[in-house]
Order: C-alpha cells, then structure tokens, then sequence
C-alpha cells in the first residue's frame, strides 16, 4: 500500500516497507542503497529540443517518475545531453513534488570535451565543472548521488579527468563517480590511477547488455565481479524489443534511428531469442518485460530501465520478483551468438575523437567553473 505524506505542502510518495516487494542492494563499493531497478530518463524531455523525436513530455514524465516511487524505485539515472538539459530538468522537479531528496539515488552523466572547448583551452578540469553545475542547476539540485562519465574522452589526458572528478567530489558537488561506455582496460585503467593518487575510484559502469547483446560478458563482467563494481546496464531491453513479439511496433521502435542501428543489422539472429522470450513468457503467465528483465537481475546490480508508458515501470518491478530456473536461463542463452559492437562502443574511438557526434548538450548555455585554469602534462605533472 502506498501512502502520501504532506509536508510543507509537498506530497511525498513512500511505500511501506511490508508491502513494498521492490529489492534493494548496495551499489557496489559505495554506501549507496538503491533499487534493483533503475528508472533511465533518457525518454523524458522536450522532443522539440534534442536528438530523440518520441520523449515524452513533463506532464506524462511526472506521472511515470511518480509511479516508479510507488513501486519501490528509488534510483534514477539521466544525462546532461538527453535532450538538451530537459531530462534533468523534468526529474528534478518531479523528484521535488514527490520524494525527499534522501530517500532517493540520483545519477547523470557528462560528456566529453568538444573540439570548441580543447581549441578554446578549457581544461578537463574545467570541463567537468562546468558540466557537474549545469546538471546541478537542470536537476535543482546541491549535489548528486553518482555521477558518471558517459563516455570515454580519447582527447583529454585520464589524469586531468580523475582529478577533476575528484576535486567535485571533495566539492561535495558528487558523492560517487561512475563510467559508462567504456572497455574493461580502460575502467581498470583509471580506477588503478585512482587507486595510486589517492582520487575517488569509479564505484559503477553502466555498459550497453542485455539478453540480445551480450558482449560485456567477455571481460567486463568478470572484471567488476573481482572488483566488486556494479553493473547499471543501460538498454536492458534493447529499446523495446525484448518486451514485445515481433512483428508489435511503438512509436519508439519507429522513430529511434539511433537503436535501429544497434539492432537492426542482427535483427534475425535476435529474433530467434525474441521469439523464446515470448515463449517462456506465455509459459509462466508473465510479461516479456518480467522474463527479459529477471534474466538480467540474474547477471548485475540494477539494470537501467527506460518507461515511457505507465504499465512499463509496473512491469520492471515485477521482474525483480521472477526467479527463473537454471534450464530457463540456459534456454534463454543458448541461441546467442557474438555481436560486432554497435552505438556509441562503436562510434566513440581515437580514430573519431575529432568529429562531430550525435550526443551533445544541445542548445543549453553552460555555467562556469570556478577554479583556475590549470595545465597538466600527459603523464599528470603540473
């Protein structure tokens, strides 16, 4: 059951802990609590005003962030460059109306420099703080959980990006840092730099897995288990279609170009594990959502999960109370077959580290950064 408590005129929405069938678990090495499932908030924002045509706007935003707190999730995860900044700003307020800032985990990420910005000097340093206050100003928002580092800069030396993560942590701007789209050398990479100057270490990685791309399995998951890193994969259902039979469309499934071309090359190896997840579905009287999503619970911490609809988030939480047997899992995985890395895996590599790409920060102005500029040498010395 869910009850609503008025404070200050605000209504915060909390379930009651015996009602309440929503998993918790602790993300990685931190002393962070969150949700085995993780609300992503690239589907919300202004569609006017970013790369994605089918977001949604505030109002339909509000009620799906409202719901997700009614079934338990208390972790969401946006970015500074889904929709020029509206993301953010959506969460921000509704997490405002609807919840006390403590009981909730809330996680963006920044982008690399641009070319504008190395021409013009602005230093790594200078680069993450600036992002980290304009996120801080979208979200209304003193500090933020986790903040990850959406991509890996092949033009910015990895000392200037440790150390100007560490120095907003220690701002108080960021409580932990993560990584995403990332190769397991590179984390392992930066994490050891960490570890030898004394800088915040990455905490999380949030990778492109799910049951019809599977290629974090090669290293990274073996790599965060040794290292007690969590898993947030991000397109945990293939951007829809490992929750529906083929064939089924959506607006997304029409207008997302940029998921069609992650899956639409494989599409007919894919459909082949499609087709068994309806199966097992309709055997165990479930959604695809439910099946797709309980595999993955079995593999990482808390899988990010787009919900554009209100019976998407409802189905996620199911998920996270479907156990699936030994022979479920195997007859769900036996038909993979390896994929060539796709997305941003793909596109993100020193040899396109110049040009122009599809994620950026839109039509926002930036705020500043505060500190000086500071110059350092490839292998990090002033």
């Amino acid at each position: 059951m869910v009850y609503q408590n008025w404070n200050n005129g605000i209504q915060y929405i909390s379930c009651r802990k015996e009602d309440n069938k929503m998993k918790y678990t602790k993300l990685g090495n931190s002393e962070l609590h969150v949700s085995r499932i993780c609300m992503g908030c690239m589907g919300f924002g202004d569609a006017k005003n970013g790369q994605h045509s089918w977001t949604l706007d505030e109002e339909r935003s509000r009620e799906i962030i409202k719901q997700g707190l009614e079934f338990g999730v208390n972790f969401f995860d946006t970015a500074i460059g889904y929709q020029s900044g509206t993301s953010e700003q959506y969460l921000g307020r509704a997490l405002r109306d609807f919840a006390k800032r403590e009981d909730v985990v809330v996680a963006t990420k920044f982008l690399p420099r641009t070319q504008d910005e190395i021409i013009a000097g602005i230093t790594g340093q200078q680069h993450i703080e600036q992002m980290i206050n304009t996120s801080l100003k979208n979200l209304g928002l003193d500090y933020v959980d986790l903040y990850i580092y959406h991509m890996w800069d092949y033009e910015t030396p990895l000392y200037d990006i440790m150390e100007g993560l560490n120095r907003i942590v220690k701002a108080g701007k960021v409580r932990y840092i993560g990584i995403s789209n990332c190769f397991a050398y590179q984390l392992a990479k930066a994490n050891a730099l960490a570890e030898k100057e004394g800088f915040d270490k990455f905490v999380s990685i949030q990778g492109h897995y799910n049951l019809i791309f599977r290629e974090e399995e090669r290293e990274m998951v073996k790599l965060c288990a040794e290292d007690n890193i969590a898993m947030t994969p991000y397109s945990a259902l293939a951007g829809g279609r490992l929750s529906k039979h083929p064939g089924e469309t959506s607006k997304r499934l029409e207008e997302d170009s940029y998921a069609k071309l992650k899956y639409d090359a494989t599409a007919q190896q894919d459909n082949a594990i499609i087709q068994r997840v309806a199966d097992l579905a309709e055997k165990r009287g479930v959604a695809m959502t439910e099946i797709s999503l309980a595999w993955l619970l079995t593999k990482v911490t808390a899988p990010v999960v787009g919900a554009t609809k209100l019976h998407h988030i409802e189905g996620a939480a199911k998920a996270v109370e479907l156990n699936l047997t030994p022979e479920e899992i195997n007859y769900l995985e036996e038909l993979y077959v390896p994929h060539k890395l796709v997305g941003v895996m793909a596109q993100n590599t020193m040899a396109t580290a110049k040009e122009r790409h599809v994620w950026s920060t839109g039509s926002q102005e930036m705020e500043k950064a505060s500190f000086a500029k500071i110059h350092f040498k490839q292998n990090g010395e002033i």
